[in-house]
């Protein structure tokens, strides 16, 4: 039997909760900042200023730039520095056209869903979208959405098709955050980017494939209005 420890938890318990590591915690602040837009594509994350503003030291401050480098949204640049990740216009056209032939091919296989359990995970995902949308937390609501998606598509019950979306993730968080913030600028707040959402989980509710896909291929377009073949392409 395992003994009581001083904190009040147990030796071996895998119950007990650990607080998140300043790592962690300082991984999460820069992506929802990437994310939110306050770094922009390209900017340098100067060590001094965050190890400031996040209150830490510069060794878990560098394994939280190379944990985001490891996940895509941050580069590193020998005797410069760490930059936030940039796509080129190519990069967001193959991104953002490989995203929507996925979800097309989930649509088409998984629609009428077989068993309602298999859109729990998607409402528990748009739910939080919802709260986040209120609260103004444009970061979180961007993983939100991909959270969204990617359980979305689990409709098709194809491994190698989610296999394939989360191959791509942090890239299309990129350009997920990227356009929301352009719609943002110009007409759909994040009450209204939730609420297409939930329109579109309901469209496959109800099992109606051509409405769904009809509706998926409005919400890519209203979505990624930065898909366009790049020149030469056309």
């Amino acid at each position: 039997m395992a003994s009581s420890s001083g904190n009040g938890g147990t030796e071996g318990d895998d119950r007990v909760l650990r607080a998140p590591s300043l790592v962690s915690l300082a991984a999460q602040s820069i992506r929802n900042r990437i994310l939110a837009g306050g770094f922009q594509p390209g900017e340098r994350l100067f060590e001094e200023r965050l190890t400031d503003e996040l209150a830490i030291s510069r060794p878990p401050l560098r394994e939280a730039l190379r944990l985001l480098e490891n996940e895509g949204l941050v580069t590193s640049q020998p005797r410069r520095g760490a930059f936030v990740a940039t796509l080129t216009d190519q990069d967001v056209y193959e991104i953002l056209t490989l995203r929507s032939a996925l979800e097309r091919m989930a649509f088409e296989l998984g629609i009428p869903v077989a068993d309602p359990a298999l859109l729990a995970p998607a409402e528990a995902a748009l739910e939080k979208m919802e709260e986040h949308a209120a609260a103004g937390d444009r970061g979180a609501l961007v993983q939100d959405g991909y959270d969204f998606h990617s359980r979305l598509i689990k409709i098709a019950r194809h491994g190698r098709l989610e296999a394939i979306y989360a191959s791509v993730q942090q890239q299309l968080l990129l350009c997920m955050s990227r356009n929301l913030l352009a719609r943002e600028r110009f007409y759909e707040d994040l009450e209204e980017h939730a609420a297409r959402h939930r329109g579109l989980l309901e469209l496959v509710r109800a099992g109606d494939v051509r409405a769904a896909l009809a509706e998926l291929e409005s919400h890519g377009e209203r979505s990624f209005e930065e898909a366009r073949p790049p020149r030469g392409k056309e």
